[in-house]
């Protein structure tokens, strides 16, 4: 652990109201999660390795939608020593089980998420049309690198949009973006936008619908994503084609009705 690092390994002090936020509205925002030193120390080492497996190479104007809208890197912990000082973080992952009110969570895998300068929108979707899991108990970090201002393209919300049951059997394309913005707009989901301090991050549910806008800056929008899933989860038998490949991808191919316990999948915070 490097020196720096050392705050990885301390507990956040949730507010208190960050518990009963994220049960009613499927995420909350959460100032100074890591302190600007933190994440200053940790960004080059994350940007380093989208540089090196980035296999993303089509100029932007040739891209799909979903091509358009992020470079995306995965398993970045399994590339650098110091990258997986971030990932398993206690205080993150701690956060995480907190949060989701469980005993204890599991990795099941990270992301980069790099919107280019001019990167286009990230469609509406909920993250758990592509997991193959038993239950809802799944949780996403989304940790900026850079002060992320309103131009570049930040995380938004649903509020509430987490027990709305219309839509998750959508990946993220053109269609999920128009069916769900019309769908969301008539149930009356408040959209929530807003900037990212530096150190700050957001937590949310796997059925909690968001999008991102395009990124307006001259910059990129650094991201480092950590998805946390329930220690004691089971796996479900896939209902999609996306949930077949994470099932051999990420879970390693667990068994219907057993818990991912394996070396991909480490249990990252017992409370």
């Amino acid at each position: 652990m490097t020196a720096i690092g050392s705050q990885l390994t301390e507990s956040y002090s949730l507010p208190d109201s960050a518990r009963d936020t994220f049960d009613a509205d499927g995420f909350v925002h959460l100032p100074g999660v890591l302190s600007p030193d933190t994440v200053t120390a940790y960004e080059p080492a994350v940007t380093q390795k989208v540089i090196e497996l980035n296999t993303m190479h089509v100029p932007m104007p040739e891209r799909t939608t979903y091509q358009k809208a992020f470079l995306q890197v995965e398993n970045l912990w399994r590339h650098s020593a110091v990258v997986r000082e971030l990932v398993f973080s206690r205080r993150l992952a701690r956060i995480a089980a907190e949060l989701l009110g469980v005993g204890g969570v599991r990795l099941y895998h990270d992301q980069a998420l790099y919107k280019e300068a001019g990167g286009g929108l990230t469609p509406w979707h909920a993250d758990q049309y592509y997991w193959p899991l038993a239950s809802d108990r799944s949780i996403t970090a989304w940790i900026p690198l850079q002060e992320t201002p309103l131009e570049m393209g930040p995380l938004s919300f649903a509020r509430g949009s987490h027990r709305f049951s219309h839509g998750r059997d959508m990946p993220i394309s053109d269609e999920s973006e128009a069916a769900l913005q019309a769908a969301l707009a008539e149930q009356d989901f408040p959209l929530v936008q807003q900037p990212f301090a530096l150190g700050d991050a957001s937590f949310h549910l796997g059925w909690t619908f968001h999008r991102a806008g395009v990124n307006a800056s001259s910059a990129a929008r650094r991201v480092m994503t950590i998805i946390y899933i329930d220690a004691d989860v089971t796996v479900a038998e896939p209902v999609n084609g996306a949930q077949r490949i994470d099932l051999a991808t990420y879970l390693q191919n667990t068994p219907v009705g057993d818990v991912p316990d394996n070396d991909r999948n480490p249990v990252l915070c017992r409370l």
